[in-house]
């Protein structure tokens, strides 16, 4: 009972205090509400404000007279066109609201000498210009909020006598230029937005004022370059946000000047390759976004190297991110938290990830994941690496896999290398450009071992990494420049990416001024070269713009008779292919099967015979055949007696005379037919004597093709 009574007591006390906060003052203006309200100054120091909340009232003017001691005004959401009466008898006013009315003019706008006045929200008016001084009576400004108006002229003075402002919000209005004038009175600002203006372009230095900028956003402008001293002086700033802008590469040489960065938002930009020194010299760079990029394939070798103070990486929603290279994170000594979900990856490499040493967590979910032999660490972790949604991750290649969680595939049973794979978004079927201009084409795949990459032109020639010409240039991860295109260089290119296991092919049609070069029917010619006992030479002549050829070959056989049918496929450059390991004296149909962007398949076969054993060559057949046999017996002979002497003999002498029927008791007359024979290149025979017995064993190696 005592308990409840200490409750009812607080209970009461704190709804007295609420009515003494809330109670009508006769001082208040009518319908808005004056109370006592918790308020943090621009530097986020909490104190108690007196509050005239008038808000949401349909005002067309300011009331006729406010409490002496106000500290905080609000009038959100009026219809008020203009201040005709200075405020000035309001020497305590801190802040004032005036956001989301019809103010058009600062020349309307007389607030008169406040000395307090810190906070001045003006957002979403009409207003359309800033003239000189503008401001000047409230000198101790620390915030200013003029975004979401109509400004599109901002006299050269306009902010002088501002030297107190903290934060400057101009985004979203109508500005054509930024000129370095406006921020010369501005010596402490720290924070300006002034993104989402139709800026033409950034000149040198246009920031250069403010050595005590913080953070600066330049969001949807429409930036698609920024010249080199753009953010020079700038010594402090911490964060810049250029998100959705049209930047085709990050802008590193501009962002060389802002060695103090720590945070860094590229999202949104059409930038097709994180690379090689985007971000160098960044030491104090905590935290990058690249996301929501559709026009991003990779992340190269080497990309984000020497960062010693990155913490996070969010890289997701990247529809074409299809590859990162297994060493693009180098020298990332505090990395923790690594974001790839939704993007095209089909592998994330194990290299990538022992690379970071402080790594605890990555989220891979949304991938189009490949489990083969590259993904095996990610189903056989033992380390903390802790994966974010795991039972989102799910196979899509190989079909038997389609669909199951990578953690429930059982990769300790596939082997530890497999085959390339060309990311399909990373390469489009068919590109247009205009005369004169300059594209890339993007191939990347993973592999295990790492596949070589090359490409091969529509003329036929093959393009190797760090090739360099008039027209063309292969970057050493994959990528082709083709520089100043005419209708010459339209036509058919192919990438091949091989390794020690085999090789994946792509191709990207490239149109020209709307010219592709389109091959005649029935153009593909195909003829024999040379024909062996064992081999075939076969040779073709395509139009350009074929695809990698398919070769066929099988035995022709009567009707009754099966037939044996074998098949491979070639690179687009090659011409000329030797079938091997074939009969003897048997009919043949070879096939030449190429494709085309513009027409479906063009085949041609040929039939030809190997040639049958020579005389002499049936003849050393038939010798080959008896010397085996003869060997055969003579080696059981040998061995049986072995055997006698050993089992008859068992002292010490006699064992070792059975140790000499050993390899020099055997070899003399195998040598001697080995001599006549070709069958065999190279022929030894070993045996040993053991407590239970003896061993003999014969080995045959290096056999001539032929034998088969």
């Amino acid at each position: 009972m005592k308990d409840v009574s200490v409750v009812d007591l607080f209970v009461g006390l704190a709804m007295a205090s609420l009515v003494v906060a809330t109670e009508e003052r006769p001082d208040c203006p009518k319908l808005c509400v004056c109370e006592i309200r918790p308020w943090f100054s621009p530097s986020s120091v909490y104190m108690e404000a007196q509050t005239v909340d008038c808000n949401d009232l349909g005002l067309f003017s300011l009331p006729d007279e406010l409490p002496v001691g106000t500290q905080v005004l609000l009038l959100q959401t009026n219809n008020i066109a203009a201040i005709d009466r200075p405020l000035d008898y309001l020497a305590n006013i801190t802040e004032i609201d005036l956001s989301q009315n019809n103010l058009s003019s600062i020349a309307d706008f007389r607030l008169g000498t406040l000395p307090q006045l810190l906070s001045l929200h003006m957002e979403e008016n009409r207003i359309w210009d800033l003239p000189e001084r503008c401001l000047a009576e409230v000198a101790n400004l620390q915030e200013l909020y003029m975004n979401h108006n109509l400004i599109a002229s901002i006299s050269p003075l306009a902010f002088q006598g501002l030297g107190n402002l903290v934060r400057l919000h101009l985004n979203s209005n109508k500005l054509k230029v930024i000129k370095r004038e406006w921020f010369e009175p501005m010596l402490n600002l720290e924070i300006l937005m002034i993104g989402e203006n139709p800026v033409v372009s950034i000149d040198d230095g246009s920031f250069k004022p403010l050595g005590n900028l913080r953070s600066l956003v330049l969001t949807r402008m429409n930036l698609s370059q920024l010249p080199d001293n753009a953010l020079s002086g700038l010594d402090n700033l911490e964060s810049i946000s250029f998100y959705d802008n049209t930047f085709p590469a990050v802008p590193h040489s501009a962002l060389r000047n802002a060695k103090s960065l720590k945070f860094l938002d590229l999202n949104k930009n059409p930038i097709t390759r994180i690379q090689r020194g985007d971000f160098a010299d960044m030491f104090h760079l905590k935290e990058l976004g690249i996301n929501s990029m559709p026009e991003l394939v990779s992340i190269d070798s080497f990309a984000l190297n020497n960062l010693p103070e990155l913490t996070k990486i969010e890289a997701t929603n990247n529809p074409k991110l299809s590859y990162i290279h297994p060493n693009a994170f180098h020298k990332l000594p505090r990395l923790e938290t690594l974001m790839l979900n939704g993007n095209a990856l089909s592998a994330l490499h194990r290299i990538t990830v022992e690379s970071l040493p402080n790594l605890r967590e990555v989220s891979m979910h949304s991938n189009p994941i490949r489990c083969d032999c590259v993904v095996r660490w990610m189903n056989m972790n033992k380390t903390n690496l802790r994966f974010m949604e795991p039972d989102s991750l799910y196979c899509v290649e190989p079909p038997e896999y389609e669909g199951q969680r990578v953690r429930q595939v059982h990769f300790r049973e596939m082997m530890e290398i497999c085959l390339p794979l060309i990311s399909p978004e990373s390469m489009p079927g068919h590109l247009k450009a205009h005369n004169g201009s300059s594209l890339s084409l993007h191939c990347r795949a993973f592999a295990e071992p790492e596949p070589d990459i090359y490409w091969i032109t529509p003329s036929g020639t093959r393009v190797l990494p760090n090739t360099v010409s008039d027209k063309f240039y292969m970057h050493p991860e994959g990528t082709f420049d083709i520089y100043d295109a005419t209708e010459n260089e339209a036509g058919l290119y192919t990438c091949v990416a091989h390794n020690l296991v085999g090789a994946d092919l792509k191709s990207v049609a490239v149109e020209v001024n709307g010219y592709f070069p389109q091959p005649a029917n029935g153009s593909l010619n195909v003829r024999i070269e040379s024909v062996g006992t064992n081999s075939i030479l076969v040779s073709w002549k395509a139009d350009p713009g074929t695809l990698a050829p398919s070769i066929k070959w099988y035995t022709v056989s009567g009707a009754n008779r099966p037939t044996t049918a074998f098949s491979t496929r070639v690179p687009s450059d090659v011409r000329v292919y030797n079938v091997t390991h074939l009969n003897p004296a048997t009919p043949y149909k070879v096939c030449v099967d190429v494709r085309s962007v513009h027409y479906n398949h063009d085949t041609k076969c040929v039939n030809v015979t190997t040639k049958g054993l020579a005389p002499a060559a049936r003849d050393t057949e038939k010798w080959d055949a008896a010397v085996i046999s003869v060997f055969a017996v003579l080696l059981a002979l040998v061995s049986v007696a072995c055997l006698l002497i050993y089992g008859s003999q068992r002292n010490h002498h006699l064992h070792e005379d059975v140790r000499k029927c050993d390899s020099k008791a055997l070899l003399a007359p195998v040598e001697a037919a080995g001599m006549r024979s070709p069958l065999f290149t190279k022929l030894w025979v070993s045996g040993k004597g053991l407590p239970s017995g003896v061993e003999v064993k014969a080995t045959v190696i290096n056999v001539s093709e032929n034998a088969f």
